[in-house]
């Protein structure tokens, strides 16, 4: 007898207990999906996310205290393998761009079609980035939706190791995980489309990284 797969783990963090609750409801009619948690704001999840080991955090953006963007960004240095995905109501290129940006692997409207955010659960679960239609259509003239930007932390990583550093002196440098280092670097490689070091090096030359580090964030 097959063994079924272990289902999805879904955290859901929105601070409107209505809209958490929703979506909770929706994703438990699905068999192959397991919501460990609902909370209501950034904190309580950066605070959790190491003992929860979700797969995927569905996330809104407007929060009380630290907001969404910021949360993503903790959350992913904390958890790298984690996936971010947005629930917002704003559909503004600004917002999506800058969700990408910070490190969400999704971005989904929060008054899509019920079975949508399951699809999106799925795409991001298979490596892939997703963006519902709205958020798709919004994006297109402001960014090219193929081209994933690095985060504020990438950029950092990538000015490290572009520097010649290895990964056990850029988490003793970034006071991080060896293991941290390691996913964004593979990150960082499948973003740029790089399978080498040297290639790394070579993109942080090309485009003024290594500068005097003017265009990475710490």
């Amino acid at each position: 007898m097959t063994k079924r797969p272990a289902p999805i783990r879904i955290a859901v963090v929105d601070d409107h207990p209505m809209i958490a609750e929703g979506i909770q409801a929706i994703l438990e009619s699905y068999d192959d999906v397991e919501v460990i948690a609902t909370l209501s704001n950034g904190n309580d999840i950066i605070d959790q996310v190491e003992t929860l080991a979700p797969d995927v955090i569905l996330l809104d953006l407007n929060m009380p205290g630290i907001g969404g963007l910021s949360t993503t960004e903790i959350i992913l240095e904390r958890r790298p393998e984690t996936r971010i995905l947005i629930l917002s109501m704003h559909d503004s290129p600004e917002y999506i761009s800058s969700a990408l940006s910070h490190g969400a692997v999704g971005y989904v409207l929060k008054d899509v079609p019920t079975d949508e955010i399951k699809r999106a659960i799925d795409a991001v679960m298979a490596g892939q980035r997703y963006l519902c239609t709205g958020a798709q259509g919004s994006l297109e003239p402001y960014q090219d939706p193929a081209r994933e930007q690095l985060t504020n932390r990438e950029q950092t990583i990538l000015l490290q190791l572009a520097q010649g550093r290895s990964n056990r002196e850029v988490a003793a440098a970034l006071d991080i995980s060896v293991r941290t280092v390691e996913t964004h670097r593979k990150n960082i490689k499948r973003k740029l489309g790089i399978s080498s070091t040297a290639g790394l090096t070579r993109y942080a030359l090309e485009h003024g990284v290594l500068q005097g580090g003017t265009r990475v964030s710490l």
